[in-house]
């Protein structure tokens, strides 16, 4: 059943109005992390969900960062790797970081949280390779209305929608591996500024979820709209610090 599970993310029914960084925003709230966080020019930085790796590169060539991209998806790494050879990317899971201890100055993960299997071993795995006082940058989807969290989570789709979560169960997530939140900022508008150019693309985001459908025969339009509706899906930036250790 698993492998019947269409992956948005690797079709170019978003990548036609998204580009290559396939989230809403572009790269607007990457900048804002990165600026926030203030990494200096070498540190080291994991792009965890890097897809084509299009962050990857916009930390080298702008921000001078040592950044690495991991992804499960050969499809995303194949299509990065031809447009920029010299990227550092690397398939894996974000359940197993192929990274030792205190490693990373931060870890970025941009709609990526919200598509992982196992979201609390994912979280074990980022404090692991975080240095202590490294950083945490996530930007992704969350369910504005948690009593609509079923109906995501029945659908037969791959994306940062499926598994999107509340807020507060989110932050719980966060703080029960050792996080500190330094900051949660909402940036609903850019998904709903989404919303209006995959219209603007596609005629009408029916005819989105069609297309959708068309590739993969098993994304129910109505259904999608439904439970995305109902959950009140909205867009957040949260930057998460791994303290150093008292000891």
């Amino acid at each position: 059943m698993k492998n019947n599970v269409f992956k948005l993310y690797e079709s170019d029914v978003l990548r036609l109005t998204t580009g290559d960084t396939l989230r809403p925003g572009g790269f607007s709230l990457t900048d804002l992390g990165v600026e926030s966080c203030d990494f200096l020019p070498g540190a080291r930085v994991l792009d965890v969900g890097c897809g084509s790796g299009a962050t990857v590169e916009r930390l080298v060539s702008l921000y001078q960062l040592r950044a690495t991209g991991l992804d499960p998806s050969e499809v995303l790494l194949e299509s990065g790797k031809k447009k920029n050879p010299g990227l550092n990317l690397i398939r894996g899971l974000g359940e197993d970081l192929p990274f030792p201890a205190n490693h990373m100055d931060g870890v970025l993960a941009e709609c990526a949280l919200s598509v992982m299997e196992d979201l609390d071993q994912v979280l074990i795995e980022i404090f692991r390779v975080l240095k202590p006082g490294g950083l945490l940058v996530a930007n992704d989807v969350y369910a504005r209305n948690p009593d609509g969290i079923k109906g995501l989570q029945e659908l037969n789709l791959n994306s940062c929608i499926r598994r999107a979560l509340p807020k507060e169960q989110l932050i719980n997530k966060l703080l029960k591996q050792g996080f500190n939140i330094v900051n949660w900022s909402d940036h609903t508008n850019l998904l709903t500024q989404l919303t209006v150019n995959l219209i603007m693309t596609h005629g009408s985001m029916t005819k989105f979820w069609l297309k959708s459908s068309s590739c993969s025969g098993s994304v129910d339009p109505i259904l999608a709209q439904a439970a995305i509706k109902e959950a009140k899906m909205g867009y957040f930036q949260l930057i998460a610090k791994k303290e150093a250790s008292c000891s």
